[in-house]
């Protein structure tokens, strides 16, 4: 049996930029092992797998290359980019809904608050000065770590070892409001954990970085952007407990999965 496969950039409006994602469309569940392989075989750093329902719903789950994942934010984009139109998904952290407009996908995720944490460390973890690290915060599963602007956060060297010998996964984020920049965060997301030493744009860390951000400047509408090599933009807005990312996406292969 063959399955449709698509390679989507997402958080980006041309080929080759923001964050590929594999999306593979299923006619019925599929065995968690053979997912887990196609996964791997792609080697991006996450591949969608759909399940249609009878009421046009559909059933979805993430697999980086070393594990599934509870929340994925840009194969999730990638998915509803693929299918077209309104798309309510259902997943381990609950159903998720993606809006088109204007070009865009409007995606309501939940958001993930944080709490205090201590900094002492994180300087050497990320090869920067340890006065270039302003405050770190924790959730249940990202340490979000504050330093002092963007040209901290693209000079961030982070020592993979020493990530791993923590939780695996943190994001590093600069508040920029203030900034000439047109962006009101910048950030970089590193987790050797998932498989992944540095994610290019990443959906679900912007979920974290939402609340702070906001708790940070009283607003709840922000333009962010993430300074991986391939980088990527995205909108974000805070809407209670839920986080709406709006971003674009490109799809740019085509295919068929013949395992």
């Amino acid at each position: 049996m063959t399955h449709p496969l698509h390679i989507v950039d997402a958080f980006t409006d041309r080929p080759f930029a923001g964050n590929p994602a594999g999306v593979v469309q299923l006619a019925e569940p599929a065995d968690d092992a053979w997912m887990q392989a196609v996964a791997a075989e792609l080697n991006l750093a996450d591949t969608a797998f759909l399940v249609p329902r009878p009421d046009g719903d559909h059933d979805l789950r993430w697999f980086t290359p070393a594990k599934e994942v509870d929340l994925c934010g840009h194969a999730t984009l990638a998915s509803a980019h693929v299918l077209g139109g309104t798309r309510r998904f259902h997943t381990r952290v609950g159903e998720l809904i993606c809006t088109p407009g204007d070009g865009t996908i409007a995606m309501d995720l939940p958001h993930h608050p944080t709490d205090a944490a201590t900094v002492e460390g994180w300087g050497d973890v990320l090869g920067l000065a340890q006065d270039r690290v302003r405050s770190a915060r924790s959730s249940a599963d990202w340490d979000l770590i504050e330093v002092a602007d963007a040209g901290a956060v693209e000079a961030a060297a982070c020592d993979r070892d020493a990530l791993m010998s923590r939780r695996g996964h943190a994001i590093v984020v600069a508040d920029t409001t203030d900034s000439s920049d047109d962006v009101d965060t910048v950030c970089r997301v590193f987790a050797p954990s998932a498989g992944i030493d540095e994610d290019p744009v990443t959906g679900s860390a912007h979920t974290v970085i939402g609340p702070w951000i906001a708790e940070r400047t009283g607003r709840t509408n922000f333009r962010c952007r993430q300074a991986s090599s391939r980088g990527g933009l995205l909108d974000l807005e805070v809407a209670g407990d839920r986080i709406v990312l709006r971003g674009r996406a490109v799809t740019v292969i085509v295919g068929e999965l013949q395992a």
